[in-house]
């Protein structure tokens, strides 16, 4: 029993150092509200972006299509954490945004190469007798994709597209690289006024699993109940 309790001692003073005393929690709380918000606002972000550069690459017509070429290369060749601070400290470091937009500008703009391609992918997967069946029906082409072959093709890519939002969600933790308060940079601020790198770290880590885990889960819940309603 006697190193049971010492383990649950020593447990239990990490706990409070790292947490209890100073209300210090509420760093990690603050951060996992940024952290949630950039997330959101970056996958609609990305969305709306992927969307466009995907239907410019369908449609070859230039230099729509050789835009969203050089733009899916250049922002899939190059790390996030690069296209972050180059966009806060050089493109945007005159314009007076908060840190937390210019950071869902960063990820959005990030996660929207992935997502178009993703969904450049989808829409390819539908069979080409639909197209063709939508402009029978007298319909144009910007009504076929839009009543036609998006509905279907997003059926195709919502596992996909699931993984991408995960992504994005571990995707900003480097939101510290400009001072910004998300959970791991919470995390950090503990570490240092406490001298304990291991509690928060590890908490932050577990954090991001139970996140990432119960995304996991809805996600599947929503793909079966689509696939379902066929």
């Amino acid at each position: 029993m006697g190193l049971i309790e010492n383990l649950y001692r020593i447990l239990s003073d990490r706990i409070y150092f790292a947490f209890i005393k100073e209300d210090r929690f509420m760093y990690l709380v603050d951060g996992w509200k940024v952290s949630v918000q950039l997330t959101v606002i970056a996958a609609i972000l990305g969305i709306f972006i992927g969307m466009f550069v995907a239907i410019a690459k369908i449609t070859g017509k230039p230099p729509f299509a050789q835009i969203a070429d050089w733009y899916i290369s250049i922002i899939r060749g190059t790390p996030a954490v690069v296209q972050l601070t180059i966009i806060y400290f050089i493109i945007l470091a005159d314009v007076n945004l908060p840190k937390t937009v210019v950071a869902s500008i960063a990820f959005g703009i990030n996660s929207g190469a992935y997502v178009a391609e993703i969904i450049r992918s989808g829409i390819q997967a539908v069979d080409k007798g639909q197209a063709e069946a939508g402009r029978s029906l007298g319909l144009s082409y910007s009504k076929t994709m839009q009543f036609i072959i998006i509905p279907q093709a997003i059926k195709n890519i919502l596992p996909a597209l699931g993984n991408e939002f995960i992504i994005l969600l571990k995707e900003t933790s480097i939101s510290g690289y400009i001072a910004l308060a998300d959970l791991t940079q919470g995390a950090t601020l503990i570490k240092s006024a406490t001298y304990d790198a291991m509690t928060p770290l590890f908490t932050v880590a577990y954090i991001y699993f139970l996140m990432t885990a119960m995304l996991s889960v809805l996600l599947a819940k929503f793909e079966r109940r689509l696939h379902s309603s066929d």
